[in-house]
């Protein structure tokens, strides 16, 4: 009888529990339009401040040897330094795995703009994509909500960003609680080209893969992006791309 009572009473608690998850689960999703809202207005808030922050970058050539391993081509590490204005100084400080002294300082200006735009990159994005809350998921240890993405039928971008976007389908997975994008999950529904295709292009089925962590309170930027793909260079060449870049050391330099 002791050992019916204890039986029971552990199958109560196990049935509790099971409840307890099966509920958090089921909890409605978040309502879209708040939801998008929120999550918009942290990737504008990062665009607008991303000129104030310096960092490291390092660049990363992958490729499978002939027994399947996955190894690294070149790496290279540089040190970018913002411009009053727009624009960044670049400084090579390591090539694969070695420092390098004495290297230029390479002054990139900013993209010119050929019209004036009526939306900024971030709204350009949004504009042209269509978004789907799908779940809940975890990513990283953090309790995210995974959003569908396909581009719009005839949307169309008035900026670069926007052009890239409207190949691309996949998931955003944001998290729930401070509503920030931790990670991009991407594959291009269309080739995608480089000077007007005539220098690059690169094929349908390219996958993207970006992430995002805090730099500050209540900021977070990209940490890192992973491009994958087959293509085309200068019309004749086959090209294969998987590249991943990383951004860290992120410290401000101005004052907004």
């Amino acid at each position: 009888m002791a050992m019916s009572r204890g039986g029971l009473g552990i199958v109560t608690v196990l049935g509790l529990l099971t409840g307890a998850v099966g509920d958090a689960r089921q909890a409605p999703l978040p309502e879209p339009d708040s939801f998008y809202a929120d999550t918009r207005a942290n990737l504008e808030r990062a665009q607008r401040v991303q000129g104030e922050f310096a960092y490291r970058e390092r660049r990363t050539e992958l490729h499978l040897n002939p027994f399947g391993r996955m190894g690294t081509g070149g790496t290279v590490v540089y040190e970018v330094t913002p411009l009053p204005g727009g624009g960044t100084e670049r400084r090579l400080l390591e090539r694969d795995g070695k420092a390098v002294a004495g290297a230029e300082v390479e002054r990139r200006e900013p993209r010119g703009r050929r019209q004036p735009r009526r939306r900024s990159a971030v709204d350009d994005t949004v504009g042209v994509l269509r978004f789907t809350i799908d779940r809940r998921d975890t990513v990283g240890g953090r309790r995210v909500i995974a959003v569908r993405f396909e581009p719009k039928p005839d949307a169309n971008a008035e900026t670069r960003e926007g052009n890239l976007a409207k190949r691309f389908s996949g998931t955003i997975f944001v998290d729930e609680e401070d509503r920030e994008v931790v990670r991009v999950e991407a594959t291009a529904v269309d080739d995608l080209t480089y000077g007007y295709g005539m220098v690059a292009r690169l094929g349908r089925g390219t996958t993207v893969r970006l992430e995002r962590e805090p730099v500050e309170d209540n900021l977070w930027m990209p940490t890192s992006i992973r491009f994958s793909g087959s293509g085309r260079a200068l019309l004749l060449r086959r090209l294969n791309i998987d590249q991943v870049i990383e951004w860290s050391n992120y410290r401000r330099v101005r004052q907004p």
